[in-house]
């Protein structure tokens, strides 16, 4: 873990940042300048739900990423454009849009069931 920069928009090495995406975002790559990671959904309803879902923490972050939205699949690209690399500010977003889009309360044992294991109410194609 010794790639951590000591300001938040200091860019990192291509080496460092497929070090940091295997240890903390093995669902994420690295490609053309930016970390990406293509979430497949079951269709239109669930597609806007990850779009509107990484929206909303990309507004309240104020770091936005570039999004191709399809039928059955949301791609979420993240890259400091000021900066003019990868940043701190990708690799938190990114985590924190895995957090919050991949949840699976069944998962955790609580009061909450999450979505019945059922094909007519999957929405999201989990990893």
């Amino acid at each position: 873990m010794g790639w951590r920069k000591s300001t938040p928009d200091e860019t990192y090495t291509e080496e460092d940042i497929a070090s940091r995406l295997a240890d903390e975002l093995p669902q994420w790559s690295f490609k053309d300048g930016w970390i990406r990671r293509k979430y497949k959904t079951s269709g239109w309803k669930s597609t806007l739900m990850v779009v509107n879902t990484a929206g909303h923490l990309a507004e309240a972050a104020w770091h936005h990423p570039a999004m191709t939205v399809s039928y059955a699949f949301v791609n979420v690209k993240l890259q400091n454009h000021a900066a003019k690399g990868i940043t701190d500010k990708d690799f938190e977003l990114a985590k924190k849009i895995e957090e919050v889009v991949g949840w699976q309360p069944s998962e955790e044992g609580g009061a909450l069931e999450g979505t019945p294991d059922d094909p007519r109410f999957k929405y999201l194609k989990y990893d």
